[in-house]
């Protein structure tokens, strides 16, 4: 497959979703999902835009302390992010202005006081996300663009309705890649200064005290920004891409790439990544199941929450699913564990009290094993209702890259069977596919997966048994 190297911005990443007279004031560019200063979209049109107008421009972030499921470890990595993005920006004479409170209110205040020439904004399927997005908009007096600047192909160009699987999506975004798999242009430095406004340097520090989230602690393990982000997307093309196909499902190694928080927080643009592998010097047969990861399954999730308002909701799940779900409600349990003893990592199962242990001390679980780790909960639960809200719970809260469509899509393909299909059927699971620490053990050394956790002093409050057999 080839990919353009043209480095125009495409009329395609972006829709008009306001259409009013332009107003006397600078170029708004509300940043949101995508937090960083380079490889970003929204801001090369909020840019473009400007220069093409002769106007200042300001990037705008509206803090909210009270987003649902964030704590201070999420709260640190935006923020210490954000600071570097101020920076950067600055050295391009760009103001990034801090807004702190709801979105909805302080918004619309600071639109008012400043009277924009347009509004540019990120693209965000989330539920929360587009409420305050059409909240905002019903007060907006001038244009307002929305760029998807975090799916390669523009979610709303790729499909028009919600896929049944990844079967069904990756031949429309293979037909589109070619398009949209670009380059980026660089960031100017603006020519056009605004003085009404300082861009007052935050201090992430301060601003965390404010917050008091400390429900989860930040994690030392990965470090927060855009400048971190692009050097560990350096040291995966050099050193793991390689042997990524091959140890991908193994958590005893470090085979994965370790992008997806940089992802979630917009510190790292998935295009980007995408191009950089498409350019680098291994072969297709080496870069695909990375590229399918990043690229199609990545990009169903999108399409999963945009195209389901319910995505967090057992009324998501296909009908097969919610008919096998009923007809196992009453199957009898081995074990039922209630929110506190799944939060305690305080089950029977030593496997899954490491899983749940690494995921709320270091913020991260290995992707093969969030599969067994949402599974023992469904298995665990009096419903999927139950299993569903538990599992998303303990993911928001404590991973990293919670509170994002790649998490809502992946608990409910495991709990509800989106994007999969019917199998056999079993007690409990009905036709959902079944996962247990006997298939773990096929697939990876159980006893060396959690002995490392031991190694890295990761299990001071729980103990584990490695000579679990369960």
């Amino acid at each position: 497959m080839t990919f353009s190297t043209h480095q125009d911005i495409d009329p395609a990443r972006y829709r008009l979703l306001w259409d009013a007279s332009e107003g006397s004031g600078p170029v708004i560019y509300w940043m949101s999902r995508e937090q960083r200063a380079r490889d970003n979209w929204g801001l090369f049109l909020a840019q473009q835009k400007a220069l093409e107008l002769k106007r200042p421009m300001v990037v705008v972030f509206c803090l909210t302390t009270e987003y649902p499921g964030a704590t201070r470890r999420h709260y640190g990595f935006l923020l210490r992010g954000l600071a570097q993005v101020q920076k950067d920006l600055a050295e391009h004479n760009i103001v990034l202005h801090l807004l702190q409170g709801d979105p909805e209110k302080t918004l619309p205040a600071f639109l008012e006081s400043i009277s924009p020439a347009l509004v540019v904004s990120d693209f965000d399927p989330l539920r929360i996300k587009l409420q305050w997005r059409n909240a905002i908009l019903a007060h907006s007096r001038t244009p307002w663009y929305e760029v998807d600047g975090h799916n390669i192909v523009p979610c709303w160009q790729a499909s028009p309705k919600r896929e049944y699987g990844a079967y069904t999506l990756r031949p429309k975004l293979k037909k589109l890649l070619p398009r949209f798999l670009t380059d980026f242009p660089p960031l100017a430095v603006h020519p056009y200064s605004i003085t009404e406004l300082t861009g007052k340097t935050f201090k992430p520090g301060i601003l965390l005290d404010q917050i008091q989230k400390s429900t989860a602690g930040e994690v030392n393990w990965i470090i927060p920004g855009e400048q971190a982000a692009r050097a560990m997307l350096a040291e995966f093309l050099e050193n793991r891409l390689e042997h990524y196909s091959i140890d991908r499902n193994n958590p005893c190694v470090n085979g994965q790439s370790d992008l997806s928080p940089y992802f979630h927080f917009g510190q790292l643009s998935p295009q980007r990544v995408a191009w950089e592998v498409s350019q680098s010097q291994y072969s297709p047969e080496t870069t695909e199941p990375f590229l399918e990861e990043l690229i199609v399954r990545r990009e169903l999730s999108d399409n999963f929450c945009f195209y389901t308002p319910d995505y967090d909701k057992v009324s998501a799940f296909p009908d097969w699913a919610l008919k096998t779900h009923d007809a196992h409600r009453q199957d009898t349990r081995p074990y039922l564990a209630d929110l506190a003893e799944l939060e305690k990592a305080a089950t029977p199962d030593h496997l899954w009290n490491g899983c749940q242990y690494q995921l709320r001390e270091h913020g991260k679980l290995h992707g093969y094993l969030r599969m067994y780790w949402a599974k023992k909960i469904l298995e665990w639960s009096q419903s999927p209702e139950e299993a569903l809200s538990n599992a998303i719970y303990l993911n928001d809260r404590y991973s990293l890259d919670g509170r994002d469509p790649n998490g809502y899509a992946g608990i409910a393909w495991s709990i509800g069977g989106v994007h999969d299909r019917p199998w056999f059927d079993r007690p409990i699971f009905g036709k959902i596919r079944y996962m247990n620490q006997n298939g773990c053990r096929r697939k990876f050394k159980v006893d060396l997966f959690l002995q490392n956790l031991l190694e890295k002093s990761m299990m001071q409050e729980t103990t584990l048994s490695i000579g679990d057999r369960q």
